[in-house]
Order: C-alpha cells, then structure tokens, then sequence
C-alpha cells in the first residue's frame, strides 16, 4: 500500500493535472476559434448551439467508459497516471491490455497493487506510452499528405500524362484499407485474450473441465451479446447515435453481468 501511496502522491496529481489542464486549455481556444470562424461564415448561430449542445451530450454516456477504465486501472497504477492516459491520447481498450501484457511480460503476473513494485510500474507506464506515442509523430510529418490521399487529391508530376491516363489509373482506397487493418488487429487481439482462456480446458476420460477461470469468457460473451444488440438497434431503428453508446453500454452490462455471474455462480 505504500507503494500505491506514492503513485497518488500530490506531485503526480500536480504532473499529470497539468498536462490535462494544458490540453483542456488548447481544446477551448479551438472551439472558440472555431465557433468565431462560424459566425464568419455565415453559419447560423442558433445551429452552431444546437450541434455544441448535441456534441456534450453525446459525449456523456462514452465518457463513462472511459472513466471505468480510470476506476478499474487506479487499483494498481494508481490514479493520476490513468487519469491522464486515458484523458489525452490514451484509448481505453488500448491502455487495459498493454498495461496487462506488460504486467505480464515483466513477472508479476496479474496487474495488481498487491504484486507492483517501482520497477514494474515504471516499465508498465514507459511501455503504455511508447507504443501509443507513434500517430502523433506519423501525423505531424505525414498527415497532410495522408489527407490530401484521402480527399482524392494528387499532384500529377509528370507533365505529359494525359487526363484519359488519370482517370485509368486505380487509386488505392486507404480509408478502406485503415479501416479492415484496424478490425483484424483488434480481431486477432480479442482472438489471442479469449484464447489464453480457451486454454485452460482440459479433456479427462472424455470430458471437458475448465483448470482456469471460466468467468472471464462468460463477460466475453455478455458483452459480445450486447454489442450485437445495439448494432441490431442501429440498423433496424436507423439510429446512427447508438454508436456513440454501444461501447459504454456494452462495457457497464458486461461489468454488471461479471459481477452477478462472480456472486451467484
């Protein structure tokens, strides 16, 4: 617990507080920039509010997730560290998992307070924002480039291609490629989790028992179960805001069926 202690300390509150403050700062200055060049437009005013008033709203509910994953995270990191992973750059899908793996990679097994020594954390926190720290970089030299792709623009260099040529030529579709690249990796990520579980399952005589912990697939499935159903809600209902609940939602029914599966099963 004392180690805990240190990693709530004032300092660390003070650190990471004001790298939040710092980037909540930079938000606002955007969005009255944006909102004054608004008004330079021409756009209406009472639409700017209605889609400002929309914006906070819809951020709400996901927020909470995030904020699951500050809960869940502070036991053993602490909370100013997951406070500010996971409000400026961080993902909460991302953080859990690497500050699992690098639990485990470093020899204290489970991520717990229990089992984390200065060494661990230190690792655990240098690893999570190492591998997170690349899209800025990437964006800063290549993302004007990458969005004039995107956007259909090209600069022709040479200066005797016809127009006929232009419109042959195939252009690769990146966001398409962006987007199935980012769902394999999280398929073979979920794949690899589930699997270490599945793992577990021992056949003696011709029957099949669990040595590990079936709970965690148990969670797996509620929440599987749960995202399919707001997916169903979306297409059938035609409501595309249902994205912006589907994780949140999908993340508080799995918590809550953990808990009520852990006490009754």
């Amino acid at each position: 617990m004392e180690l805990l202690s240190l990693l709530n300390s004032p300092v660390l509150y003070l650190i990471c507080g004001g790298i939040i403050f710092f980037v909540a700062v930079i938000c606002l200055v955007f969005a009255v920039r944006a909102y004054k060049m608004g008004k330079a437009l021409g756009i209406d005013v009472t639409k700017m509010r209605r889609v400002i008033t929309a914006s906070a709203t819809f951020a709400v509910l996901p927020s909470v997730g995030i904020l699951l994953g500050v809960i869940a995270l502070s036991g053993s990191l602490g909370t100013p560290w997951p406070w500010l992973r996971l409000s400026v750059i961080g993902a909460l899908h991302y953080e859990t998992q690497v500050a699992e793996a690098a639990s485990e990679s470093v020899g204290i097994g489970s991520l717990s307070i229990a089992n984390m020594t200065p060494e661990a954390f230190v690792t655990i926190a240098l690893l999570m924002s190492f591998c997170i720290m690349w899209g800025m970089i990437f964006v800063t030299f290549h993302g004007k480039a990458y969005t004039k792709r995107l956007s259909g623009e090209k600069k022709d260099k040479s200066a005797g291609a016809s127009a006929q040529a232009q419109k042959k030529k195939k252009k690769p579709d990146l966001k398409r490629f962006g987007d199935t690249a980012m769902t394999a990796m999280f398929i073979g990520l979920v794949s690899a989790y589930i699997a270490s579980y599945f793992g577990t399952i021992v056949s003696e005589n011709g029957r099949f028992t669990f040595t590990g912990n079936w709970l965690p697939l148990a969670v797996a499935a509620v929440s599987a179960l749960a995202m399919e159903g707001f997916i169903r809600i979306k297409k059938t209902g035609h409501a595309d805001w249902v994205d912006s609940f589907s994780v949140a939602g999908s993340m508080l029914l799995s918590m809550a069926a953990a808990v009520l599966i852990g006490k009754f099963a």
